[in-house]
């Protein structure tokens, strides 16, 4: 007997190794998870100051041109009424003023698709490429969003679009991954846990010996079909029922899945949720809050609803912290969709599973059913 506890207590890990195995899988976890979150956040804002870099001069010396055209176009107006055509002839000064009105509405409208929002730009903080219209575009590029109302114009924005995008997608699928993958496990757990009051161990034993009963008959009634009465239950001790029981409650705990029905409650309470906060931001009401939730988080992007237009124009502090917590919002919001379709994933092969073993175990029961005999048949 001493011998035997002499050796359990030898192959039981000390706690020195116990501790460096905890800290060494704590390390992992903090830089194959956590640090993809840092990393992902880190390349937005750097991508943000390179935009910001290669576009916002562009943008300030493009746009700076637009009162003195403004100018232009009155003096030419004024040309026209006072010295080239006489006022009195209607046909031709409508003709003549017409021209020249179409012609500054086309400046207007190419303007516009610039990037122009209809002010005076004077500073550098007042165009699209200030922090946070950089911050919203390289949001736009790795997430695949696109909206549309902020694009480079120069030739070397352009190209570093490109390169930046061939690196931030792959980077942001890999947080999609590894994010929605913890919080898929993190929230079966909290479901197995709560919802299905696996957290009491007294009702997690009695649903398992429950379980092993129903086994334990069905596999003595299989045995007396097949005429073999060997089957001895007493053979199987009590210590190791309890080590069978506590092994099939954490199993039961790990493969639990979660109901559709909950990850689809779970994604409109997001979309909810955040489109409140968008209609206290950017003046919204609730359904264009919802529908930008949802085309945002689809990956969609119309471009016709995008956040930041009321910061773009009055420069705010106050505005450029929501619109960055903006993007908090749709980095979570990309994250909770990928782990609730993983949970969806999940349920569903399990319905499939379960409904192969239905119809496996009906076609063996009809196999096993002897045929009627003659009474049966005429009963």
């Amino acid at each position: 007997m001493e011998r035997k506890r002499s050796i359990r207590r030898r192959q039981k890990p000390p706690f020195a190794e116990r501790l460096k195995d905890n800290c060494r899988n704590f390390t992992a976890f903090m830089f194959s998870n956590v640090g993809i979150i840092f990393l992902v956040v880190l390349y937005m804002i750097a991508g943000a100051f390179m935009f910001i870099a290669i576009e916002g001069n562009e943008a300030l010396e493009r746009f700076a041109q637009i009162p003195s055209k403004r100018i232009e176009t009155a003096m030419r107006l004024w040309q026209i009424s006072c010295c080239e055509v006489n006022v009195f002839n209607k046909s031709v000064f409508e003709e003549r003023v017409g021209e020249e009105i179409r012609a500054y509405q086309e400046k207007i409208v190419l303007w516009a698709r610039r990037g122009w929002q209809g002010s005076d730009i004077t500073l550098e903080s007042e165009t699209q490429w200030s922090f946070s219209g950089g911050f919203l575009y390289s949001l736009t590029v790795i997430t695949t969003i696109g909206y549309g109302n902020i694009v480079p114009r120069t030739e070397w924005g352009k190209i570093a679009t490109i390169f930046y995008a061939i690196i931030g997608m792959p980077l942001f699928l890999l947080y999609l991954s590894n994010i929605g993958d913890i919080l898929a496990k993190s929230f079966k757990w909290i479901y197995a846990k709560f919802c299905l009051c696996r957290v009491c161990p007294g009702v997690a034993r009695r649903r398992a010996l429950r379980a092993r009963r129903r086994a334990r008959t069905e596999e003595r009634d299989y045995q007396s079909e097949l005429g073999d009465n060997g089957f001895d239950t007493a053979t199987i001790t009590t210590s190791n029922v309890e080590d069978e029981i506590e092994e099939e409650i954490t199993a039961e705990t790990n493969t639990v899945t979660v109901p559709i029905t909950i990850c689809i409650m779970i994604m409109i309470g997001y979309i909810f949720f955040g489109a409140r906060l968008f209609a206290d931001w950017e003046n919204w009401d609730i359904l264009d809050g919802s529908y930008f939730c949802f085309i945002s988080l689809s990956s969609i992007g119309f471009g016709d609803i995008v956040p930041g237009a009321s910061l773009q124009t009055k420069g705010d502090t106050k505005m450029e912290i929501s619109f960055i917590l903006c993007a908090i919002y749709l980095l979570l919001g990309m994250a909770l969709i990928a782990m609730c379709f993983n949970l969806m994933q999940e349920q569903v092969i399990y319905k499939i599973r379960s409904l192969k073993k239905c119809v496996r175990g009906c076609c063996q029961c009809k196999k096993n059913v002897p045929p009627p005999s003659e009474e049966e048949s005429e009963g």
